[in-house]
């Protein structure tokens, strides 16, 4: 089939590899724009333009579908479009183009988590499962009839990132088995059944620990957090990054935010919650890079390794 392919960040490279191994014609890729990154914010192509390129792809390069990129779209010919993670809406107009219309890979067990962060919120929210579907898609967001479904388990020490990667390999290979059914004429898509849920975009304060919750909260707020927007807390009235945290299930006792360094050859640094404390594993203090709980802890006030609780900190 010809395909019109629509992506933009890093989880949608595999899903565009997978097809163009799969010997689709791939008439055309849409993805948004040139963004600044870095301190510098130099003009840098996304992820899925560059492996395009790499390729030898058409682009469509449009942060909105609009009536020009509707217009290139249109020239390309598509059969059907395959969307992952665009990043945009696409309006009834667009919608209408292909002859086979758009086929969405969600990374949810859809019409749980409906939105554009659904990964993350099955985290925080202790979900046991999730996965991937294909839908056909439509106005309604993320609301169209499944074409079909992968299941992923999701672990304990699983962050948005790490799961995320797996269901993008994983969703990949259902995204080419969808557009191959739909080619063959065996596949008609299901209407949607369950409890909906919501998943929007999350901002920087979502990654914000508040450290009276109990540890498993926090653990899933720092995980789902990870690596996008960060989890952090405050210190000396900074902002101060985390990574992922272990459990300490014998500490009980230290009052939530406050930090105990445990004495050792390579110290631990505890934290307390409302329940027992977490372990801090990485870290980066403002101005900082990232680094290993126990460097830090070593820095502190003249390295208080060897002095437990010495230094006080508490973080807010």
């Amino acid at each position: 089939m010809r395909v019109l392919f629509a992506g933009t960040p890093a989880v949608a490279v595999p899903s565009l590899e997978r097809l163009a191994a799969d010997g689709h014609e791939i008439v055309a890729v849409l993805t948004r724009e040139d963004a600044p990154t870095g301190r510098k914010r130099v003009p840098t192509p996304s992820p899925v333009a560059a492996r395009a390129a790499e390729l030898g792809l058409p682009l469509i390069h449009a942060n909105r579908i609009d009536a020009t990129a509707q217009d290139a779209i249109r020239r390309a010919a598509p059969d059907v479009a395959a969307i992952v993670a665009y990043g945009g809406l696409v309006p009834a107009e667009a919608l209408a183009i292909p002859r086979h219309g758009w086929v969405n890979l969600h990374f949810s067990l859809l019409p749980a988590w409906r939105g554009a962060a659904p990964v993350q919120h099955a985290i925080i929210h202790g979900d046991e499962i999730t996965g991937a579907v294909t839908f056909a898609l439509e106005e309604g967001l993320d609301t169209g009839p499944v074409f079909g479904t992968l299941t992923e388990a999701i672990g304990p020490d699983d962050t948005a990132g790490g799961l995320l990667g797996r269901l993008a390999v994983g969703g990949s290979v259902l995204l080419a088995q969808t557009l191959a059914g739909i080619d063959a004429g065996r596949l008609v898509p299901v209407p949607q059944s369950g409890d909906v849920s919501h998943a929007p975009k999350l901002g920087l304060q979502d990654g914000r620990v508040d450290w009276s919750q109990p540890a498993l909260a926090i653990r899933r707020r720092i995980n789902g957090t990870t690596p996008e927007p960060g989890a952090w807390t405050t210190w000396n009235g900074q902002r101060f990054k985390l990574g992922p945290v272990g459990p300490e299930a014998g500490e009980r006792g230290l009052p939530p935010g406050e930090v105990r360094i445990v004495p050792g050859r390579s110290p631990q640094v505890l934290v307390g919650t409302g329940s027992h404390a977490v372990r801090l594993d990485t870290v980066q203090p403002a101005g900082k890079k990232l680094m290993s709980a126990a460097d830090w802890a070593r820095g502190l006030g003249g390295a208080p390794a060897s002095a437990g609780t010495a230094t006080r900190v508490v973080f807010e």
